[in-house]
């Protein structure tokens, strides 16, 4: 899977954004598999992701943990989402001792998930990188409205969306949490980091000079 590896920004804006999610391979482990991803959720949920969904069912913003968690099926891929690596290195020992033979990926800064697979005792099997935009370039957006969107892997967050949630905090219309929340809902399979948003939100609007407190 290499929808979650085109996440743009520096380093630093992307030390705390971790992926994880689960996966049965279709014709070898797939039917009954649902039991083991609707497992693999209840585990992750334990440790406090601030998203979680399922390309079939929606994310956590848009509909509940349970309803994601029970409508979960053979063939869908479930995901989770941190902003801390100890709540991450913890959700994936506790995956690893469950042993439920499905794949799980993670995506982030591949040094830095390397030493938290290293912490949680886990071999890295498979190593994935993203080759970057290619084509037209010069039609994309600024790099900044680039970083909201592409925390979405299948392109559901509009450039638009990112433009409007600036303007309505800058308004007073929405608190900075707000619009990055707002800006999750979109995603439909719950990878969006609303709390890097927030942080990129409040970023953009002290270089604007905006007060936002």
């Amino acid at each position: 899977m290499s929808h979650t590896l085109h996440r743009r920004g520096t380093p630093d804006s992307l030390q705390n954004d971790y992926v994880i999610f689960a996966m049965s391979a279709k014709g070898i482990n797939e039917a009954g598999s649902h039991a083991k991803l609707q497992r693999f959720l209840e585990i992750i949920r334990q440790f406090n992701p601030v998203n979680l969904g399922d390309m079939k069912t929606g994310n956590s913003f848009i509909t509940s943990p349970e309803t994601i968690i029970g409508n979960t099926k053979d063939t869908s891929i479930v995901h989770g989402v941190f902003d801390n690596r100890e709540a991450l290195i913890k959700a994936l020992k506790a995956v690893k001792d469950a042993d439920l033979g499905v794949s799980v990926i993670i995506s982030g800064l591949l040094d830095d998930v390397h030493e938290c697979c290293r912490q949680a005792g886990v071999d890295r099997h498979t190593c994935e990188t993203s080759l970057g935009i290619w084509g037209k370039t010069e039609r994309l957006p600024d790099e900044d409205i680039l970083r909201f969107t592409t925390m979405c892997g299948h392109g559901m967050v509009a450039f638009s969306l990112v433009k409007k949630m600036i303007e309505d905090i800058k308004a007073g219309r929405r608190t900075v949490r707000e619009a990055a929340e707002e800006l999750a809902k979109p995603c439909q399979c719950g990878v969006f980091n609303p709390s890097r948003a927030a942080a990129m939100l409040e970023e953009i609007l002290c270089l604007w000079g905006v007060r936002i407190a």
